[in-house]
């Protein structure tokens, strides 16, 4: 990889423009401060490309996004769009750069910050130092199986279909970032499927087995029902390091996971390809929120989601991981001053704006630079 890493910033709609504004004055923080080279472009996506173009994502944006050393979106999406053609919908643009740049892993990590223990909707201490990342495959199963669509089969009655399948390669490789990433962290990693009704499922289980057993045999590996797993993760958080599941279970049980932590505005992912001959990776970071347009343009919305979307991208697409740590202590010295946004304010906090959020971790940045 040069010298200089290729950022595609995609605002898209809603809260979208005003949390990117925020890692916008990141990146610039780093060029100053950290000599970092960046090479940044801007484009549409979503609704705001809809308006612009009559499609979700133009065939140009995809062929930069391939080209990007990162990806970094912001949201999709609004009730703006909603009469628009499916396969033109805010959110096929999203699906479509998971797919044409075969990002088959999301890696959506679910931390629970000390100073918003209280901020859970659990009781504190089944939340406290709570760390656990959900690997999701993201480019099979039922949302692209084949055969899909509605169907009319008369006398008013209709059929919708949508099919669950996966392939051995899909689950093997998705599999394997699992258990590297377990490696480097607690070493344990929950395989979550339902193989006691879906062939699918058995299929996942078996090729899961048999990796851990041919690859990984010193790790630990356990199998749990999606549904037990959804009980267990309100039951008993903290007995997870990784789980891996499908793109299903993973959409439901990350967003579960997150609510774990205070609010969606706390959580990042990242979506990861394979590299390429050349050592080439397309990546897609973006917070797990939405695009809120209930509070678009207010000023309300957390940032710190996308800010450390934007740190997911320092460690796993450049290979920094002292910045990206630097990044995620700025965001803990942050909530440890009691400085909060909306979403996450609690009594006797100091409640911010958008930028005022952006600002103090910034000002952080500052700080922690100074004392080393």
């Amino acid at each position: 990889m040069s010298d200089v890493k290729k950022i595609l910033l995609l605002p898209g709609d809603g809260i979208g423009p005003e949390v990117m504004a925020e890692v916008k004055h990141l990146i610039d923080w780093f060029s100053s401060n950290r000599g970092l080279a960046f090479e940044v472009e801007e484009e549409l996506v979503g609704g705001c490309c809809y308006d612009v173009h009559g499609v979700a994502v133009t065939d140009e944006t995809i062929e930069k996004a391939k080209k990007a050393d990162a990806v970094i979106l912001g949201a999709v999406g609004g009730p703006k769009w909603a009469g628009v053609e499916y396969e033109n919908r805010p959110e096929a643009g999203l699906l479509r750069l998971r797919k044409d740049l075969e990002l088959f892993a999301n890696l959506r990590p679910a931390i629970c910050f000390e100073a918003l223990t209280d901020a859970s909707s659990l009781k504190p201490e089944l939340v406290a130092g709570l760390d656990i990342m959900i690997v999701r495959e993201l480019t099979g199963g039922i949302y692209f199986g084949e055969p899909r669509g509605i169907t009319d089969l008369g006398n008013g009655e209709r059929r919708g279909i949508n099919t669950q399948v996966y392939d051995t390669h899909e689950i093997v490789r998705v599999a394997k970032v699992a258990f590297d990433l377990a490696e480097k962290r607690s070493g344990k990693v929950t395989s979550s499927e339902k193989s006691n009704v879906m062939e699918a499922g058995l299929l996942w289980r078996e090729e899961v087995e048999k990796l851990h057993k041919e690859k990984y045999s010193h790790l630990e590996l356990e199998h749990m029902l999606a549904d037990a797993c959804a009980m267990q993760l309100v039951r008993r958080p903290k007995q997870f390091d990784v789980i891996v599941t499908d793109n299903l279970f993973g959409d439901m049980l990350s967003d579960e996971a997150s609510m774990l932590t205070g609010s969606l505005g706390m959580l990042p992912s990242a979506s990861l390809g394979e590299r390429d001959a050349s050592g080439h990776q397309c990546a897609m970071y973006e917070p797990v929120h939405g695009s809120a347009p209930d509070i678009a343009g207010q000023g309300l919305a957390n940032p710190i989601a996308t800010i450390l979307s934007f740190a997911m991208a320092l460690r796993y697409s450049f290979d920094m991981g002292a910045e990206a740590d630097l990044v995620e202590e700025a965001v803990k010295g942050v909530l440890d001053q009691g400085l909060r946004t909306a979403d996450i304010m609690q009594p006797g906090k100091e409640k911010l704006s958008t930028r005022e959020m952006g600002a103090a971790i910034t000002r952080e940045l500052d700080k922690l630079t100074t004392k080393t």
